[in-house]
């Protein structure tokens, strides 16, 4: 169950990162607050994942599980460039959270 909540967690960290744009600065009420809801829930799903998986683990797992979802969601919704570097650096990333879940 742990793992579920670490990928939900990593999940909404996702949704989270792309909140922030929309905020302005936080300076527009209602995307400000769905952004820090959302950031409280992410950080809450991985704190409750943390009860049994080392902190280490989770977090690592969690922010690339984030980071992967925030480049993919650029590339697609907002056109960001995709590159050989790019791609290494996301399947690296895939790679050590597999490799995290295979180990932990």
């Amino acid at each position: 169950m742990s793992w579920v909540m670490l990928v939900l967690a990593g999940l909404v960290e996702i949704a989270w990162s792309q909140s922030i744009k929309p905020t302005e600065g936080f300076t527009r009420p209602v995307p400000t607050v769905i952004c820090f809801a959302l950031a409280a829930v992410a950080v809450w799903l991985l704190s409750k994942s943390m009860q049994t998986l080392p902190v280490g683990t989770a977090y690592a797992v969690f922010t690339g599980i984030g980071a992967v979802g925030a480049i993919g969601l650029g590339v697609v919704l907002h056109g960001d460039p995709v590159s050989a570097g790019r791609v290494a650096a996301l399947a690296l990333i895939i790679g050590g959270i597999v490799l995290a879940r295979a180990l932990g």
